[in-house]
């Protein structure tokens, strides 16, 4: 127990001994506030630093020892100081009344500036609670991709409104949780914090619907967005984009506008490719027995083409065909032996999953040529490797045009161009005037 009477005692030693000597009382005692708030200051501030120098070490010297990382948190957060603030601030609640009793305007000064400060001692301690909680949830792998830093900004916000609160009863003395005030309170804070408001809504929707994690591949063409997502906040979404610069997103964006999450891709087996080569349709022909000959010779096709031929046969000599005229009965072409032949070439490629879905199969036509369409899926997702893969493919399927009598569609270029304006002078060579005047 605080023995008050000599505290008291103690704080008016410099009072009785200015009196001793003949001062005015006046000025005694405001000489004498002086020197025990002097006094009172030292103290305090130097119990602070002997505490947190004490508190911090033994933290840390307890945090080396755990087995667990929250200790570890607790003290980059600076949980160990701000706990150290409290035993000082407490003497100061304590001995302030019993040394400024005589002086109230000035007691209750002090008074409102320690509970102020306490106030916000308390705030900035959950602050690092949170801090830390949230930290460690990290590096739990149930939690690593969940938007923690929206949550705790909420919980902040809310922490901090009510610490306000309690700031301005401190220096006003009125009852600020009285329903008109808080009305009128909520109705600014509705009107300040609408987009933090709308923010932590999307948030929550984002974490229970599970439409977004950290380490997410997004591509958000509305705002430039394509890469990883790095940061999911109350307000933003932080994409680091492949070029490495960074995109912010606003929250509530993810649930208000359409995206690309590329994760249900990164979990599957495979990565799709969909790509199409253009075809002249001029180049298309029934096959003859020349070219049914020829292309036997292309091992992955020569059993389609035997099996085919077969059956071909056998219903023109069903329907007895003339097959004088080729069109008559039915007949191969070129370009179904050569789709024959991708879809064979697809079946043989080892990068590719054949236990997901393969297709090669002809678009509608178009300007430019017929589609051939290929769709498969390759088994390595890795952009570098899926791309040679891709690549390889098609460069196989390009250089394979030609050997199944194919043209590929492409627009003319400048040369071409020439080449035909160069044809054409030689076809029609210029005339002089006097052939023009004869």
């Amino acid at each position: 127990m605080i023995d008050t009477q000599k505290i008291k005692e103690f704080s008016c030693l410099v009072e009785n001994y200015l009196l001793d000597q003949g001062m005015l009382l006046f000025w005694a005692s405001w000489i004498n506030l002086a020197v025990n708030v002097f006094v009172l200051g030292i103290t305090a501030f130097f119990l602070d630093r002997i505490l947190r120098r004490l508190i911090v070490e033994g933290f840390k010297a307890f945090s080396v020892k755990t087995k667990t990382t929250f200790d570890d948190f607790l003290v980059q957060s600076r949980f160990p100081r701000y706990v150290a603030h409290i035993i000082p601030l407490l003497l100061l609640k304590t001995l302030i009344p019993i040394i400024f009793n005589e002086f109230p305007l000035v007691l209750k000064v002090f008074l409102i500036a320690i509970n102020i400060y306490g106030i916000i001692l308390v705030v900035k301690i959950i602050r690092s609670l949170l801090r830390s909680s949230k930290n460690y949830l990290r590096t739990i792998d149930n939690y690593g991709d969940k938007p923690l830093d929206s949550y705790m900004q909420v919980m902040m916000i809310f922490l901090w409104g009510i610490g306000i609160f309690f700031v301005v009863y401190e220096i006003t003395g009125k009852d600020v949780m009285s329903f008109a005030t808080l009305g009128a309170a909520s109705a600014v804070l509705l009107l300040i914090f609408k987009d933090t408001i709308l923010g932590f809504v999307a948030s929550i929707q984002v974490s229970v619907n599970d439409i977004i994690r950290i380490g997410d591949w997004i591509t958000f063409s509305k705002y430039g967005a394509d890469g990883y997502v790095t940061d999911i906040n109350l307000a933003t979404v932080r994409v680091q984009n492949w070029d490495n610069t960074y995109t912010t997103i606003p929250t509530y964006s993810l649930i208000s506008d359409s995206f690309q999450n590329w994760r249900g891709m990164q979990e599957s087996s495979g990565r799709r490719i969909k790509r199409s080569i253009f075809i002249k349709q001029s180049s298309i022909k029934f096959l003859t027995s020349e070219m049914i000959e020829k292309y036997k010779k292309i091992e992955l096709v020569r059993p389609y083409i035997e099996h085919r031929q077969k059956e071909i046969i056998k219903y023109n000599e069903k329907i007895n065909a003339d097959k004088s005229v080729l069109i008559n009965g039915r007949n191969q072409t070129n370009f179904g032996v050569f789709r024959k032949f991708v879809d064979a070439s697809i079946n043989e490629n080892s990068a590719i999953n054949k236990e997901m879905f393969l297709m090669v199969r002809q678009l509608q036509p178009t300007s430019k040529g017929i589609p051939l369409e290929i769709f498969c899926f390759s088994s390595d997702k890795r952009w570098e490797n899926y791309e040679a893969i891709m690549s390889d493919m098609f460069d196989h399927v390009l250089a394979s045009v030609p050997y199944f009598d194919l043209e590929l569609f492409e627009d003319p270029s400048g040369n071409d161009i020439k080449a035909l304006l160069n044809l054409n002078q030689l076809s029609f060579p210029p005339q002089n005037n006097s052939t023009l005047n004869s």
